[in-house]
């Protein structure tokens, strides 16, 4: 019994004797930087910008646009189905370019579209960061809110579309 007590003994000393004060900072002003020289500074300049444009009077304007707005976004097939935004949340096998990855869209909001994301995907699609319903079509966008492609309902577990670049896209379930 005695010898648990010793041996119990020797462990606390030896422990303890670990937690001696070391010096891990530079508060030893034997081992100190000296300090940093003042370095001199240019002189700051001031004048007036040149207004936007290059215009020469900046109380002119540009011209407002003519005509009806144009639309970016590419009218969907005659053959693509409807399609709600419920309907494409979870987990899609991707083929882009002959190659496979996987995508994942959830319903959290994410700018003006949800937070969606790719795994094992290679060109414009590892940069998606959101997707949205637009109609019948469904919005990738980047994580800058960019759109990096669209797709379309052609069956009820499968989306077939472009990306920005032509490289043909296609999800399945």
């Amino acid at each position: 019994m005695k010898f648990k007590y010793a041996a119990t003994g020797v462990a606390v000393v030896l422990s303890l004797a670990g937690c001696q004060r070391t010096s891990y900072s530079g508060l030893d002003s034997s081992s100190s930087l000296p300090p940093l020289q003042a370095q001199p500074v240019p002189s700051v300049q001031s004048g007036q910008l040149p207004p936007p444009g290059g215009a020469a009077d900046p109380s002119q304007f540009p011209a407002a646009p003519s005509g009806a707005p144009t639309s970016v976004a590419a009218a969907a097939p005659a053959t693509a189905l409807d399609v709600t935004k419920e309907s494409m949340v979870g987990n899609w096998r991707v083929t882009n370019a002959g190659a496979s990855c996987d995508m994942f869209l959830t319903l959290t909001n994410l700018g003006s579209g949800s937070r969606g994301g790719t795994r094992g995907c290679a060109g414009p699609l590892t940069t998606m960061g959101s997707w949205e319903v637009d109609g019948k079509q469904v919005v990738l966008k980047d994580r800058s809110g960019n759109v990096i492609g669209r797709l379309y309902k052609t069956a009820d577990t499968r989306f077939d579309g472009t990306t920005n670049n032509g490289q043909p896209v296609s999800l399945s379930r």
